[in-house]
């Protein structure tokens, strides 16, 4: 029989094997924290290897993803569908054991990481859901929702700040499912960190509200305690600071930076195989130790027993069950479209004059009702994003609610909504500046990479900032957003545009959206039925001018009804002009050919309108076309007055287009 010591050996030999084969990698972690994982994988983790989606497992995050082989070790030895095969081609082409943890591809990874910090962060985005989620579902007796997350990080995620935006939430939350594993190994990749990590971390974390305990990393015994008294602190999140030996086994590499971000060497792994005691071939696993690994059958009997708990659930409360496993399933209402072709058309009908910031609140207002999985935030700017409405009730982890103050924490609100997203029955959404995308650009960027559903309301989208000035007057975060892949970017015009925006954004399954919305009111417009279905389409012709046009002009946000007054002016001067509004050009870039060429008709010249950087319509206007938009920062005035100063006016928009013709 395999003791525990072949166990944790066997994470050393497969990792360091992994890494090898590949001749690219970090073996260093999943080597020192063999010990640790073992506790967790094969004695406290509530998974099941049959079923990895089952929906009250223990979700597991590596947030020190490089450290990639430690994830799939353990995926292939408990009995997940990650073959032998798939390891000896980690990091190779295609291959499930990808360089860092990818969501997606090998079964068992609850999200990607890399990006140090924003795995704890996910981390802190599963434990709100489960709390969420259990104020939501839960009955006397009736515990479905009812789950642990650990989370495993390194120095280099404590370093990172979103950890720290992330952590402090955490602890105001007290998320007492919450649990962290920090190997503390005092290694990075430049080598011994004291002369750039002296933090009291176990005193920060302390000060954050949250339960702190440090243990010997190698010792088993004080592991399994510590997560016991972790567990037996309910309202706390729990940091168990383990002291390791990074890269341990290896007699010449362990407790140094050699062994942190590349493989052993040959001379080195056949040193460790005789350090460690371990005879066996390079990805050569004994059956006695994958006995000792396996939790198929463990598995099997978690999830066999919640069923049972859910089967006498859903017999008490029939509604909620149903509810549970719509949501969980990231479905939408069943009366969905009939619901929101009336909110639009409502919309339409009206035809407000307001700012597409307010338009957005109004669309916000009237999908909540119908969908229960909304969950709205804002970076401490509710009163500007107007992300909230009166029929909201706030939360702040004491209380069930459907709306977050995340406080000043931009890129910590992102993180944590892409964990919110990945545990799933939740729709999260979260309000910031425009400017301020640039502070949590990454998340946003992971939000895309893994494909989840999640909402960025970004207002103040222009110079319309105004008396701000130019460190609050976005230019070129439109453009760098709609440039990262999967992310569908929407700019509306008015509020019927705005409306549908967010119908599309709540039914986008693939991908994050981002909304990005003016502070200044813009003229409502009444548009034709026909063309609801058309703004779907990111692009349409807003208006034309009898028989064939002489030239396109493509706006959008604020900017479009500066294209129509213009459009007026000019065809009242003999010059046909076909106005298109664009919205989003993503969406209108995924429409066939047929339909793009008759809205962009081959051959007409083109001028693009947009407070925004003008590089990014060269793609639609080309060299022959021209672009009114803005490639300087802007200035501090009110905002009307900054157009002008700028060239926003029906008199540039009118001389461009004469320019091209």
């Amino acid at each position: 029989m395999a003791t525990r010591v072949d166990l944790c050996n066997a994470i050393r030999a497969l990792s360091m094997d992994a890494v090898q084969k590949a001749n690219s990698g970090h073996p260093g972690a999943p080597m020192g924290m063999a010990e640790i994982a073992e506790v967790l994988w094969n004695h406290n983790l509530s998974h099941n290897p049959n079923n990895p989606q089952w929906a009250n497992r223990d979700r597991f995050v590596l947030s020190n993803g490089h450290g990639s082989m430690l994830i799939y070790s353990l995926l292939h030895l408990t009995g997940y569908d990650v073959t032998m095969d798939d390891i000896k081609s980690f990091r190779q082409l295609h291959s499930r054991c990808a360089g860092h943890p990818e969501y997606g591809y090998a079964p068992g990874v609850e999200t990607t990481t890399g990006p140090l910090g924003q795995g704890i962060a996910n981390g802190v985005g599963f434990a709100m859901a489960e709390k969420l989620l259990a104020s939501q579902f839960n009955k006397p007796g009736h515990d479905i929702v009812d789950h642990y997350t650990y989370v495993f990080l390194g120095d280099g995620c404590m370093m990172e700040g979103v950890s720290h935006e992330a952590c402090a939430l955490a602890g105001t939350w007290g998320l007492g499912k919450l649990i962290a594993f920090w190997d503390d190994n005092g290694i990075s990749i430049d080598g011994h960190i004291e002369g750039w990590y002296t933090d009291d971390t176990a005193g920060r974390f302390k000060a954050y509200g949250w339960h702190v305990v440090s243990v010997d990393g190698h010792d088993q015994a004080a592991i399994q305690k510590a997560i016991d008294e972790a567990k037996s602190v309910t309202d706390k999140p729990s940091l168990i600071c383990c002291k390791t030996i990074i890269g341990k086994g290896s007699p010449n590499k362990c407790g140094s930076h050699d062994c942190h971000g590349s493989a052993l060497g040959e001379a080195e792994v056949a040193a460790t195989r005789e350090a460690i005691g371990w005879p066996h071939a390079p990805f050569e696993i004994p059956a006695d130790v994958y006995e000792g690994w396996n939790q198929k059958d463990k598995g099997a009997k978690r999830e066999a027993d919640w069923n049972a708990k859910f089967d006498a659930y859903a017999k008490a409360y029939p509604a909620e069950a149903a509810e549970f496993k719509r949501r969980m399933a990231g479905e939408l209402p069943a009366n969905w479209k009939s619901l929101t072709d009336a909110i639009i058309a409502e919309t339409n009908e009206k035809a407000e004059k307001l700012a597409t910031r307010q338009a957005s609140q109004k669309a916000i207002t009237a999908l909540a009702p119908i969908l229960p999985e909304f969950l709205g935030g804002s970076a401490d700017l509710t009163g500007s994003n107007l992300t909230s409405s009166k029929d909201f009730k706030h939360v702040s982890g004491k209380e069930p609610g459907n709306y977050i103050s995340y406080g000043v924490r931009e890129f910590g609100m992102a993180a944590i909504m892409n964990g919110m997203a990945l545990h799933g029955g939740l729709l999260p959404y979260g309000g910031t500046f425009h400017m301020f995308s640039d502070y949590m650009k990454n998340g946003m960027r992971m939000s895309a990479l893994m494909h989840q559903r999640v909402i960025y309301v970004l207002t103040h989208d222009s110079i319309g900032q105004g008396e701000d000035g130019p460190t609050h007057q976005p230019v070129e975060n439109t453009a760098g957003l709609r440039m990262i892949p999967r992310m569908d970017v929407w700019r509306p015009a008015d509020s019927t545009e705005t409306t549908v925006a967010w119908v599309a954004a709540v039914e986008r399954t693939e991908g994050p959206t981002s909304l990005v919305l003016s502070r200044q009111a813009v003229p409502g417009i009444k548009h034709d039925a026909k063309d609801f279905e058309l703004i779907r389409k990111g692009g349409y012709v807003f208006s034309d001018a009898a028989g064939k046009a002489d030239v396109i002009i493509i706006a959008n946000g604020s900017e479009l009804d500066l294209a129509i007054q213009a459009a007026a002016e000019l065809n009242a001067a003999g010059t046909k002009v076909r106005v298109v509004s664009m919205p989003s050009t993503n969406v209108f870039d995924r429409q066939d050919q047929a339909y793009k060429d008759s809205v962009l008709t081959p051959g007409v010249k083109r001028v693009a309108v947009e407070a925004a950087h003008p590089d990014f319509w060269r793609k639609y206007v080309g060299l022959e076309g021209a672009v009114v938009g803005i490639d300087t920062f802007g200035e501090s005035a009110p905002g009307g007055a900054l157009f002008k100063h700028f060239g926003f006016t029906v008199e540039n928009v009118v001389n461009t287009v004469k320019s091209v013709l």
